[in-house]
C-alpha cells in the first residue's frame, strides 16, 4: 500500500506494518498547510494541531475497517441556577443580603455538663449512676485531683466523691448566638434525679466543661464549647440551712455570669442558591461596612465556597452580637446607593407601616448617611414609623434623636415610655441624656425608676454610688425620693438601694433563721445591735452595725479579715437577699422591695421550645432524646432538669461498695 499524494490520506500503521514506507517530507505531505500554520499564533497552532491529529486518527481507523464511538461532551453547569433552597422574601428585604442567603448558627446554644459542688454541710451525697462515676473520677483526676502537688494529702477523685460535703450536679446554660470567647452567661445548676443530695445551699461548683446537645459521657461527648465555676446562688427568699418541708427547691439554684465561652461559636451564611460571584458580592458588602479592626486576626466576611460565607464578630461588637446579626442580614448588596436605598425604603415603611421592625434595621444598616432621610420621621404622628426612626437614629447616635425620645420617655405608654430610656442608655456620651434620665428616678411606675436606673449605670453616671463586696457582689446607692430595694438575679449580682439614705426601722426586735440570726435596737439607739451563728452548732458572734441600708448591706455580706478588719457577718449574695427580704416583710424597711425576673430558666426554655427538632451536626438524630418542657415556668424550681444519660440498670445499686 503506498501514499496517495493528491488526498494527502495516511494509511494506519497497522495496515501497513509489513509494507515498505516510503519517508515524505512535509511539504508534500501536507502541501502548504504548514505556511498557514506559521502565520497563526502559538494558541491557533495548537488548536488546529490537536484537530489535524484527530482526523488522522479517525482516518487511520476507518481505512483499516474500524468503527469508532464518541462521547458527547458534558455539558458544563451553570452553578448561577443551582438553588440550594427558597427563600420567602419581603418586599421591604429585597435586595438586601437577607433576600439570598439565611444565617447559621442564629438561635442560641444550650450547653450542659456534669460538675462537682463542694463546700456543702453534709447535705451532699455519693449516690449516682455508675457511668457518671466513672467520667467523673476521670475528669477529676485530669484536672489533679489525687494529684500530691495540688491536692489535700490523702485526697482522691473517689473520696471526693463520696463525702458527704460533695455533690454531683447538672448544669446547664445558654449561650448568646454568635458568642465571642469569654462571653460570660448564667449557668443553672441542678442534682441529678435520683440522688440522696439534700441541699446545695451555700455550695460552690468547680470548674467544669459545658457541650452542646444531650448529655453523654465517653467518646461520643460534643465539642467543648464552654466552661462553668462559682458559687451557688440559691432561692433567697427562703430560711437557709432549713430541713423542714416547705415549697422551696433547695436541690436547684444558678451561678451569676458563672459561664464563660472558650471558643468563637461559629456563624456562616448560607446562599440561597450557589454562586461564586454573588458569594464574592456578599464578602465585599461586609467587609466595606465591618472592616478589620485592631484586635481583630480575621477579616469580618471570608467567603468559603459558592454556598457558604465564614463571619466572624468583630471586637467592638462584642456583648452584641445580635446587632451584628441583624445589620449583617439588612446590609444591601449594593453598597453605592445609600442614600436612594433609603429613601426607597422610606418610602415603603410609610405605606406599610407594619414593616417598621425591618424598616429601622435597614436604616441601621445604611448607616449615619441614611440619617438625613429619617430625621423627619422623628416627630412623624404614625407611631410605628416614628418608633422605627427613633430607634434607628438612636443607634446611630443622632444627637437629633435626644429630645423626641426624652419626650416619650417622660409621658405616654409604658412600653414606650420604656424603650425610649432603653435607647437613650444606649446612646454614646451626652450629657444632655444623663440630665433627663435622672428625674426618672423618682417616677410614680416602679418598672421606669428601674430602667431609668439600668440606663444610668450603663452610661456609668456619676450619681450612682457602686460598691463592690468582698467580690461577691455590688451595692449600687440610687439617689431618688422613692426608698426602693432592688436586686439581681442575672449578670452581675448587685443589690441596688434607692432612696435618701433609708434606714431600718427602730426600734425593733428582729429573729430569722432559727434564731441563728437576731437584730435588736432601741427607738433612740444610733447603732443595732446583731447576733449571728453561722451554724446552730457554731459560736455566736455579737457585734454592732449602722442601721442605713448603705451601710447595713455592706456589713452583712463582708467578712472581715486581716486586711479589711471592719466589721462584717460574711454572708452569701443570696444570704444577704434573704435577710433584707425578711426585714421588709417584718416591716422594719420601709420601701418597696423587687427581685429581677429569673431570666435563666425563661431563655432555656425558650431556646429548647424553638429548637427542639433542631440537629446540631455534632450528632445523629437518633442521639436526640426528646425533651418535654412546660412553657409556663417562672421559677427554676419547677423545671426538672433532663435525663443525664440513658444507661441500663444497675441492680438499683450505683454505689461501689
Amino acid at each position: 500500500m503506498s501514499i496517495n499524494p493528491k488526498t494527502h490520506r495516511l494509511p494506519s500503521r497497522a495496515c501497513t506494518r509489513k509494507t515498505p514506507r516510503t519517508r515524505l517530507t512535509t511539504r508534500e505531505r501536507f502541501g502548504d498547510l504548514v505556511v498557514a500554520l506559521k502565520r497563526l499564533d502559538v494558541r491557533r497552532m495548537l488548536t488546529l494541531a490537536a484537530q489535524l491529529a484527530l482526523v488522522v486518527g479517525i482516518t487511520n481507523l476507518v481505512a483499516c475497517g474500524e468503527v469508532v464511538e464518541t462521547v458527547p461532551p458534558k455539558p458544563k453547569q451553570d452553578r448561577v441556577s443551582a438553588a440550594n433552597f427558597v427563600l420567602d422574601v419581603d418586599p421591604m428585604m429585597r435586595g438586601t443580603i437577607a433576600s439570598e442567603t439565611v444565617v447559621e448558627g442564629l438561635s442560641p446554644v444550650i450547653v450542659r455538663g456534669y460538675g462537682l459542688v463542694v463546700g456543702l454541710k453534709e447535705t451532699g451525697g455519693r449516690l449516682m449512676p455508675a457511668e457518671v462515676r466513672a467520667a467523673m473520677t476521670q475528669e477529676l483526676a485530669r484536672r489533679g485531683v489525687g494529684n500530691p502537688a495540688t491536692s489535700p494529702e490523702g485526697w482522691t477523685p473517689e473520696k471526693l466523691l463520696d463525702s458527704p460535703d460533695t455533690a454531683v450536679v447538672l448544669i446547664e446554660g445558654v449561650i448568646p448566638p454568635g458568642a465571642t470567647k469569654d462571653t460570660k452567661f448564667d449557668v443553672r445548676v441542678s442534682a441529678l434525679p435520683g440522688t440522696d443530695v439534700t441541699s446545695l445551699e451555700g455550695g460552690r461548683l468547680y470548674t467544669c466543661d459545658l457541650r452542646p446537645g444531650p448529655l453523654l459521657v465517653g467518646s461520643r461527648q460534643a465539642r467543648i464549647l464552654a466552661e462553668a465555676k462559682g458559687n451557688l446562688f440559691i432561692n433567697p427568699f427562703v430560711e437557709p440551712g432549713a430541713t423542714r418541708s416547705d415549697a422551696v427547691n433547695r436541690l436547684v439554684g444558678r451561678i451569676l455570669d458563672g459561664g464563660r465561652v472558650t471558643q468563637d461559636i461559629t456563624l456562616k451564611l448560607k446562599l440561597a442558591t450557589s454562586s461564586h460571584t454573588r458569594a464574592r458580592t456578599i464578602q465585599g458588602a461586609i467587609n466595606s461596612t465591618f472592616p478589620r479592626e485592631t484586635r481583630q486576626k480575621m477579616d469580618t466576611a471570608r467567603g468559603e465556597n459558592a454556598d457558604s460565607i465564614d463571619l466572624s464578630i468583630p471586637p467592638s461588637y462584642e456583648g452584641k452580637t445580635e446587632d451584628f446579626i441583624q445589620i449583617v442580614r439588612h446590609l444591601p448588596m449594593e453598597v453605592t446607593a445609600t442614600e436612594a436605598t433609603a429613601l426607597a425604603v422610606r418610602n415603603a415603611l410609610i405605606a406599610n407601616p407594619g414593616a417598621a421592625k425591618a424598616a429601622m434595621w435597614r436604616f441601621r444598616a445604611l448607616g449615619k448617611r441614611a440619617l438625613p432621610i429619617i430625621q423627619d420621621l422623628y416627630s412623624y404622628g404614625e407611631e410605628d414609623p416614628r418608633m422605627a426612626a427613633l430607634q434607628a437614629g438612636a443607634a446611630l447616635d443622632d444627637a437629633l434623636v435626644v429630645s423626641p425620645l426624652l419626650q416619650m420617655a417622660g409621658g405616654g405608654s409604658i412600653e414606650n415610655r420604656l424603650k425610649a430610656i432603653e435607647l437613650l442608655g444606649e446612646m454614646g456620651f451626652n450629657p444632655d441624656i444623663d440630665l433627663g434620665l435622672r428625674p426618672l428616678l423618682d417616677d410614680q411606675d416602679v418598672d421606669v425608676r428601674l430602667a431609668a436606673y439600668e440606663a444610668l449605670v450603663d452610661r456609668k453616671d456619676p450619681t450612682i454610688a457602686m460598691m463592690d463586696i468582698d467580690g461577691k457582689f455590688d451595692v449600687a446607692l440610687v439617689p431618688s425620693k422613692e426608698p426602693m430595694v432592688y436586686v439581681a438575679q442575672s449578670g452581675r449580682p448587685i443589690i441596688a438601694v434607692f432612696g435618701d439614705h433609708p434606714e431600718v426601722e427602730r426600734p425593733l426586735t428582729f429573729i430569722a433563721w432559727s434564731s441563728r440570726l437576731m437584730v435588736k435596737a432601741d427607738a433612740g439607739d444610733d447603732q443595732l445591735q446583731v447576733f449571728f451563728r453561722a451554724t446552730p452548732e457554731s459560736r455566736p458572734e455579737i457585734q454592732l452595725a449602722d442601721p442605713r441600708l448603705s451601710e447595713f448591706i455592706p456589713f452583712l455580706g463582708h467578712q472581715t479579715t486581716i486586711e479589711k478588719p471592719y466589721p462584717g457577718l460574711g454572708l452569701t449574695y443570696g444570704e444577704t437577699i434573704g435577710a433584707l427580704h425578711q426585714l421588709w416583710r417584718t416591716g422594719y424597711i420601709k420601701s418597696d422591695f423587687k427581685a429581677e425576673q429569673d431570666r435563666v430558666l425563661a431563655a432555656i426554655l425558650r431556646s429548647q421550645k424553638e429548637d427542639e427538632q433542631v440537629i446540631r451536626p455534632e450528632f445523629e438524630a437518633e442521639d436526640l432524646p426528646g425533651e418535654t418542657l412546660s412553657t409556663d415556668a417562672s421559677d427554676l424550681a419547677t423545671m426538672q432538669p433532663p435525663p443525664p444519660v440513658e444507661v441500663p440498670a444497675q441492680n438499683g445499686n450505683t454505689v461501689p461498695r
